[in-house]
């Protein structure tokens, strides 16, 4: 229809031209005839000459009068001469889309990028520059403007979630065969061509969207991209889940089971299954039975999932291990250690069978069946068989039996286990190991208890009718005490829930009496320090009943010396203080004291040189005083005549107790400043004497002769006589 309205518009505008172009032919003839008549009157003019206007030739430079959308469309327009100005009409309108672009004198005409809207019959027309005079239009050319095809993109698989390592195929699609196809990923080019997208081997970093474009073969057209289709990768492999009809383990021969294989995620699995490694050739569902199990069909199965073209495997399943055994014979135990009882003990017996919680089990004793009653307890679906008070009539050969609960599956007897039943009670020996009434504090002895039958047994202890804290067969006591005499003895036991007990043994008797005392004593004096080097330590022990030898000891360790009961300390043996202890010992029992009390001893030498030197000090001390004051009285000068009497420096002790509060004579003679040079450094301030500083008196002697000092008369030379 747009065809056709356009070829009108064409028409109606040629003959709009047609009849302008007549007119103007019959203007200038009209012109001409009355110029010629003018002329003819007046004169004769030259001849005129009439031109048509040239007729404008439409070119297509591009091309293609069928392009598509973004294509470039060029075209020319052709007139003779330069004055004339062009003009362009599509479809009979003149051109004015700012899309379009014309040269300079508007002989050219571009479409840089063609859109559906640019369609249509082009012509060109001639407008001259100086003259109201047009051309013709020109001959037309026919555009054509289409969108390029949208490609159909299509997933070959029937999935949209896959897994790494699987195969994934995508084709796009278009009618027409012209085309190349390129592929995009998340919009990316991937720079891959072709009708098809294969993936042998997806990885996670191969997921996201997909889309395809496609590319005229001949030029650069694209198209717009196609539906996309989204991709996801899975990074492991699913792992389906296996059950198993029956939980039994073991399964017998004949019984049936199925197994299923399911996989949680994604569809369009088909399974295949393994015995021992090994696939199973059977059909590909998600089941597997076997209607009649062998002993051939224990082992371990599993199952896969598979899907694709080129398989894609997902992991194995978890492996489920089906056991088909022949019925079990059970095994009979005895559940007391001890198959050997005497009267009133209990004992347990035990038949067990794999998977005992499926089965009842029948007692039989020599080849009897063995009810309950009385004195016998069958427990736990007949799993336990339990003797309260063993007697007699319970020796014989056990055996028993199994049958599931469940399902008619019985097996047969187990082995014998032989009961045997004594008389009588046992009785226990009990023994002392040094076989002494008399003990000393200090020894050791052990007892023993035996029991010569059976096996199983514990030990009770006593004394003096208590209990003790023991167990085994010994009691051991490494150092015996005075509070440890007593009788002894001791019995047997067996048993947990019911406890048995034996015939207790003899009674042993211990009698424990205190070890004789060792004393050190020290022989030398202190006198005799002066006199020698060393002194004397003597060993004793209380007990004078027995003849005693001794050791002695310094700091706890054992001198290595004859056995005597003296020890001599010298100053070479014994450099430093020590700790010194001895101890009594014999041949025969007691064989040793305790030891004595620790004597500590001091360096006699040096002992011995202080208090000489100390003596020695005071005794020469005395002397030197003593000689100091008779030289002082024999070698002083007399007064001489005219000088003031000297002051006698000495007092009489009656003078002494008279004047308290005088002035010391001494301290009054010591008065010039030679005599009292300046004090040294470091030496102490001391005082002779002062007013007020009564002389010592240490003794009743020197108390004595102050009472009586008013009796005392001088000596000529000041020195003081002392009267007793």
């Amino acid at each position: 229809m747009t065809q056709l309205s356009n070829t009108a518009s064409t028409c109606e505008n040629q003959w709009k031209m047609w009849l302008l172009e007549v007119f103007a032919v019959m203007y200038l003839a009209a012109v001409c005839v009355a110029q010629d008549n003018t002329a003819s009157t007046q004169s004769t003019p030259p001849p005129t000459t009439v031109y048509v206007p040239p007729k404008p030739v439409l070119e297509l430079k591009s091309g293609r009068p069928d392009v598509y959308t973004k294509e470039k469309v060029e075209l020319e327009c052709k007139i003779s001469g330069s004055d004339w100005l062009i003009t362009w009409q599509n479809n009979g309108t003149n051109v004015q889309s700012p899309d379009l672009s014309a040269s300079g004198d508007g002989s050219v005409l571009t479409i840089a990028s063609a859109t559906t809207a640019d369609s249509g019959n082009y012509v060109c027309l001639g407008k001259h520059k100086t003259r109201n005079v047009d051309t013709e239009s020109s001959n037309s050319h026919s555009i054509s403007v289409t969108e390029p095809p949208i490609p159909t993109l299509n997933r070959l698989s029937h999935w949209s979630d896959v897994f790494v390592g699987e195969s994934v195929k995508f084709s796009c699609e278009v009618s027409n065969p012209d085309w190349t196809f390129t592929w995009y990923r998340d919009t990316t080019d991937l720079h891959k061509e072709g009708p098809q997208l294969h993936f042998t081997s997806v990885t996670k970093a191969d997921q996201g969207q997909y889309a395809c474009k496609v590319k005229l073969k001949s030029r650069a057209v694209y198209s717009e991209f196609s539906k996309p289709a989204d991709l996801t990768v899975n990074e492991n492999k699913p792992k389906p889940t296996v059950t198993r009809s029956l939980s039994f383990n073991p399964m017998y021969p004949g019984e049936s089971i199925t197994f299923t294989c399911a996989v949680g995620v994604s569809t369009g699995w088909e399974y295949v299954w393994y015995h021992n490694g090994k696939e199973i050739h059977s059909p590909s569902n998600d089941t597997y039975s076997i209607p009649s199990l062998a002993i051939s069909n224990s082992g371990e199965y599993y199952c896969k999932a598979k899907r694709g073209e080129t398989p894609f495997y997902t992991e194995k399943s978890d492996t489920l291990t089906l056991q088909v055994s022949e019925i079990p014979v059970p095994k009979l135990n005895n559940v007391t250690q001890w198959l050997d009882l005497f009267p009133t003990e209990t004992a347990k017996l035990r038949c067990q069978m794999q998977g005992s919680d499926m089965w009842t089990f029948t007692w039989y004793r020599n080849t009897r069946e063995v009810k309950a009653d009385d004195t016998v307890n069958i427990e736990n679906n007949g799993k336990t068989l339990s003797i309260k008070s063993a007697s007699a009539s319970h020796r014989g050969n056990y055996t028993c039996s199994g049958k599931l609960t469940d399902r008619s599956v019985g097996s047969n007897k187990s082995s014998k286990l032989m009961l045997h039943v004594y008389d009588a009670k046992p009785t226990a020996a009990l023994m002392q190991d040094p076989k002494h009434n008399l003990m000393h504090t200090g020894d050791s002895v052990s007892f023993s208890c035996h029991i010569s039958v059976s096996s199983g047994w514990g030990y009770l202890w006593e004394k003096d009718g208590r209990p003790l804290q023991a167990s085994g067969n010994q009691l051991n006591i490494s150092s015996v005490k005075k509070e440890d005499s007593g009788s002894y003895k001791c019995q047997v036991k067996r048993g947990k829930d019911e406890l048995f007990k034996s015939e207790p043994s003899q009674v042993v008797e211990l009698e424990v009496e205190e070890r004789p005392q060792a004393s050190l004593v020290l022989l030398t004096g202190w006198s005799e320090v002066f006199a020698t080097d060393s002194l004397v330590l003597k060993c004793e022990v209380e007990d004078k009943t027995y003849t005693w030898n001794y050791t002695w000891f310094r700091e706890e360790k054992l001198l290595n010396l004859t056995p005597s009961e003296k020890h001599i300390v010298t100053p070479q043996a014994n450099p430093e203080q020590g700790h010194y202890t001895c101890q009594g010992i014999r041949n025969e029992r007691p064989f040793y004291s305790r030891t004595s009390e620790p004597f500590k001893t001091k360096n006699l030498l040096l002992k011995r040189r202080v208090l000489l030197s100390i003596s020695g000090c005071l005794f020469f001390g005395i002397i030197a005083v003593f000689l100091g004051c008779i030289a002082c009285r024999v070698f002083r000068k007399p007064a001489a005549d005219g000088k003031p009497e000297e002051p006698n420096l000495f007092l009489t002790m009656a003078q002494l107790k008279d004047s308290t509060n005088a002035p010391c004579p001494l301290v009054e003679y010591i008065t010039d400043a030679d005599l009292n040079p300046p004090q040294k450094e470091g030496e102490e301030d001391e005082t002779v004497c002062s007013e007020t500083t009564p002389l010592p008196v240490s003794t009743q002697e020197e108390q004595a002769v102050t009472t009586n000092s008013q009796g005392t008369t001088e000596n000529g030379g000041g020195m003081v006589s002392f009267q007793h």
